[in-house]
């Protein structure tokens, strides 16, 4: 009878006493989560190609963790590395926006001043037919002033507005360029028989790089490192 009943207590006590808890002795980081936190701060090193698989490895991190019942850990790195890697998704179209801008600029600005150039060449050649023409219509040499070869101020074409050349180039500026005239004669009170004309840059480097000159003989002239004159090389 002692022996059952030592017995039933034995087994009272083996079933009220709760099992120890099991404490996982191999705690290791997860590798996935490492690497998730590697790669989100690659982002600001290598660029934004790491964003994607820190997003999908920090996500496997987690899901891998969760199911380790403790085995592992680096919740925290995945946690950054998804955060990083987020963050480089969503930054991605502005960089993309900024490195198109950063190749397209310069081009833009090279062909805008390539642009000006050629203006600047066309309105010279403009200038020295409408002086031609000027020399020949009113018959005592070439005109004054570019003004003299501008729009006239009652829409009657004289002497003093010939009207062969627009508003913006008979004051001297055109396209990123300004536009200097003169005019001389070899006597006093002769007729104008020489003139000359030089296209200067605004802005150089940026409205464009050549300057120009062009005189009554009609051959254009540039030059690079500052005004250009009867000495400098012909455009092509």
């Amino acid at each position: 009878m002692r022996s059952r009943t030592l017995s039933a207590a034995t087994v009272a006590t083996q079933t009220v006493t709760p099992s120890a808890p099991v404490i996982a002795t191999d705690v290791r980081t997860s590798d996935k989560a490492l690497a998730s936190m590697i790669l989100g701060l690659c982002v600001f090193v290598a660029g934004f190609l790491a964003g994607l698989p820190a997003v999908i490895l920090g996500h496997m991190a987690k899901t891998e963790i969760r199911k380790s019942n403790g085995s592992l850990r680096g919740d925290d790195m995945a946690l950054a590395g998804l955060i990083l890697g987020y963050l480089s998704l969503a930054l991605l179209p502005i960089m993309i926006i900024l490195i198109i801008a950063a190749i397209a600029i310069p081009n833009l600005l090279r062909s805008k001043m390539a642009a000006n150039e050629a203006s600047a060449v066309g309105s010279l050649r403009v200038i020295v037919t409408a002086d031609i023409s000027y020399s020949v219509k009113y018959g005592h040499g070439f005109a004054m002033s570019l003004r003299a070869l501008g729009p006239p101020a009652d829409s009657i074409a004289s002497e003093n507005g010939a009207d062969s050349v627009d508003a913006a180039l008979a004051v001297g500026r055109n396209h990123g360029y300004s536009f200097s005239y003169e005019a001389s004669s070899s006597q006093t009170g002769a007729a104008l028989g020489t003139f000359r004309v030089n296209a200067d840059l605004i802005t150089p480097g940026t409205t464009g790089v050549r300057h120009f000159y062009v005189d009554q003989t009609g051959v254009i002239r540039y030059q690079e490192d500052g005004p250009a004159d009867e000495h400098s090389p012909p455009i092509e």
